[in-house]
């Protein structure tokens, strides 16, 4: 299966008095890890809300192990651990420069007529180009 790593800096905005990041953040450096997988099968967000697809966040779910600091280099790893029916999974690990383990997550996705706001199943282009790595 696919799998991506996106470089994410931490930034002032987005820590505490203390300097660690606040647990919301991750969710944004999912998002980003996301988008940028997508990209990397030659798709994106933009080009399947313009084909009428939508990708809302239907769960998520974060294990904090360390914290991640300001100004740390953070790799968000990305891939598919599930795609089936009306719904995608993506499970994702970020670790900083010295390759620690700060958190994993899986986050499910349902894809949505934009129009009906209705579940519809995956479009079947986009399922060849996420599991064209598959072989």
């Amino acid at each position: 299966m696919h799998q991506n790593s996106t470089k994410i800096r931490v930034r002032y905005a987005e820590t505490d008095q203390m300097g660690v990041a606040y647990y919301g953040a991750y969710a944004a450096w999912l998002e980003v890890g996301r988008v940028e997988f997508l990209r990397m099968c030659g798709t994106s967000y933009r080009k399947l809300e313009n084909e009428g697809v939508m990708l809302p966040v239907r769960n998520l779910n974060i294990s904090y192990r360390s914290p991640a600091l300001y100004d740390d280099l953070l790799l968000v790893r990305t891939r598919i651990e599930e795609l089936s029916g009306t719904r995608i999974s993506f499970e994702h690990e970020v670790l900083n420069e010295s390759d620690k383990l700060l958190a994993t997550a899986r986050v499910e996705l349902v894809f949505m007529d934009r129009s009906s706001r209705r579940p519809i199943r995956v479009p079947e282009k986009l399922a060849e180009r996420l599991s064209a790595g598959d072989q």
